[in-house]
Parts: C-alpha cells; sequence; structure tokens
C-alpha cells in the first residue's frame, strides 16, 4: 500500500490505529492501548472501526478530512467493515489483492505474527465472498510488486483514451 501511495500523487494513505504492540512489525501504524482506542471510539475519533483476530481496528477521521481537500485515501480495512464504508463514503472502491496459497502462506510466516493455527485460519477464510453491492477491483499479488502497483494504479486511474 505504502508503494502505491507513493507512485500516485492523487493519494494518500490511511495510517490504521490498532491495539497491537509497536513493535509488531509489518505496516505502519499507530499501537494503542485499549483504554486509548475506548476512548477515542467514545469520543466519535474514528471513521471506521472494527474488531478482529482479537485485536481493535480504526481509521481516524482524518481520513474524511483528506477526502474533502479532493485527495483519494487508500485503506486497509477488513471485509467486515466495507457495508458501513460503502455506506458512510460513496464512492468507495475497493481493491482486493490476492495472492496463490503458497506465497501468501509464506508471506504471513515471514511476518512472524501468527501461530502455524492462525495462519491456516487466515488461510481459510481467503475464499470468503466480500459483501455485495460494492465497486470491486480484482488484483492477483503473486507477482513483483511493481506489477501489483502498476495493476492497481491502472484500474484506480486508467488513461482517457
Amino acid at each position: 500500500m505504502r508503494a502505491i501511495a507513493a507512485k500516485e500523487p492523487r493519494m494518500v494513505l490511511a495510517r490504521r490505529m490498532i491495539t497491537r504492540p509497536a513493535d509488531a512489525g509489518g505496516e505502519d501504524f499507530d499501537a494503542v492501548t485499549q483504554a486509548a482506542y475506548d476512548a477515542a471510539l467514545a469520543a466519535d475519533g474514528f471513521a471506521l472501526h472494527w474488531s478482529a483476530h482479537g485485536l481493535s481496528y480504526a481509521i481516524a477521521c482524518k481520513a474524511e478530512a483528506d477526502l474533502l481537500m479532493g485527495k483519494d485515501v487508500l485503506a486497509n480495512l477488513s471485509r467486515t467493515v466495507l457495508p458501513l464504508a460503502h455506506a458512510r463514503f460513496a464512492h468507495l472502491e475497493v481493491v482486493q489483492l490476492t495472492a496463490t496459497r503458497h506465497i501468501l502462506a509464506q508471506r504471513l510466516r515471514a511476518r512472524g505474527r501468527e501461530t502455524a493455527a492462525q495462519i491456516a485460519e487466515r488461510l481459510d477464510r481467503v475464499g470468503s465472498p466480500l459483501p455485495t453491492g460494492l465497486r470491486v477491483h480484482t488484483v492477483d499479488n503473486s507477482g513483483a510488486l511493481s506489477d501489483t502497483v502498476q495493476r492497481v494504479c491502472d484500474l484506480l486511474y486508467p488513461v482517457s483514451a
């Protein structure tokens, strides 16, 4: 996602707030305690929020301000929050990145955050359908990052004929 946002100047990357330790690796995110998360939620500090994998996730209201400034916002969301995102953001487009089961398993093991059983559970959910009524672009991310970035940018910003 960082590579997509870096390539496309019209896009900004929404930073997620997660109740996960800051040293968990992977994406850049704001690590918070559950108490801090709950306080921000009570203060309507989130544009979107959800729970998954035993953690709490949120996208701050800054994403809405970026949209109002004419920027496109790229956010990593759970499929469970997509209906709410669609209801809240009329121009929502979903980019579903896929990869072969083998590649995905390698990538999940490499990040070192889940046990083998948790990885197996995640892999079994891969084929779960997305909610209906969404505008979805599916991109195979099994190959080179630069190829995936180019395909996503071409889908979201097609060149006029």
